[in-house]
């Protein structure tokens, strides 16, 4: 299978190295060119647990390189999906599916403005990873991975079922659902419980749960992300804070996507994820 992933951060990165242990044609797209060409020339450096692998893999940063796909997953910020909808409708092509994995609320709906719905596969994943360099990358935790179709057709439903199958082969280990909006709400109750609290105070995500400032805080948010879901029927789990608490400690030495984003003075994701709930209210 051909596969594309738009957008080689740390997850990105990661996910392409796991699909690429199989016998797949797997191309990573960035607008990174130190890191594409570390890859290209030495492979992707992938740290666990003290132990170093390499992966070697296609690097692009051209799509045009790419052609067309079978599945394109598209890894970027929240901030960056128009564009990176653009770049899969092109990737894609008239058959092929888009996956988002990424964090935050209404990735799915724009790029259902470039891509048909029944093709486009929305998801969460309780992987972590961090970008440590150019071509270096720490995979940070484990942990399950849920898609499912953004149209409730069939033919999305058999199409979410063979990927999930794929990913399990590789050694990603995912489950397909029908109702995958009621997960990404789920996901997001986790990001709003961690993310922001982690990027304001500079620690990492298992120091949450350390300090009770930061426990009752990440609780609180939860708790009010949680009243705003029920209000709109969305199935939500009722022990999201234990869930927060729970990932937070199994991805305690990770420190989170939005507190990397801080530390390099990078845009954050925080209105897709916290704003999102903010404007519901509103």
């Amino acid at each position: 299978m051909k596969i594309a992933v738009i957008g080689a951060g740390a997850m990105g990165s990661l996910f392409g190295a796991m699909l690429a242990g199989t016998d797949n044609e797997v191309w990573l797209y960035d607008v990174w060119q130190e890191h594409v060409q570390t890859i290209n020339q030495e492979g992707l450096s992938i740290e666990r647990e003290g132990q170093t692998r390499m992966v070697r893999l296609n690097a692009t940063t051209d799509p045009n390189q790419i052609g067309r796909a079978d599945l394109t997953i598209i890894f970027v910020k929240s901030t960056q999906t128009r564009t990176a909808a653009q770049t899969a409708q092109q990737i894609a092509g008239s058959d092929g599916s888009v996956m988002t994995l990424q964090n935050g609320m209404g990735n799915a709906d724009i790029i259902a403005e470039f891509i048909g719905p029944d093709r486009i596969l929305a998801g969460t994943t309780s992987h972590g990873a961090t970008m440590l360099g150019a071509g270096r990358i720490r995979h940070a935790g484990i942990g399950a991975t849920t898609i499912g179709t953004w149209a409730a057709t069939e033919q999305g439903r058999q199409t979410a079922g063979r990927f999930a199958d794929f990913f399990t082969a590789a050694g990603i280990e995912t489950a397909a659902v029908d109702e995958v909006r009621s997960v990404v709400w789920n996901k997001l109750l986790i990001n709003i419980g961690i993310n922001a609290i982690t990027a304001l105070s500079g620690i990492k995500n298992g120091q949450i749960l350390d300090l009770a400032m930061t426990r009752e805080l990440s609780r609180k948010a939860v708790e009010e992300a949680m009243a705003v879901a029920r209000a709109r029927d969305i199935a939500i789990k009722e022990d999201a804070v234990d869930l927060v608490f729970k990932v937070a400690e199994a991805t305690a030495a990770n420190r989170s996507s939005m507190g990397q984003d801080v530390d390099h003075n990078r845009q954050t994701e925080i209105a897709a994820i916290n704003g999102f709930i903010e404007n519901l209210r509103d």
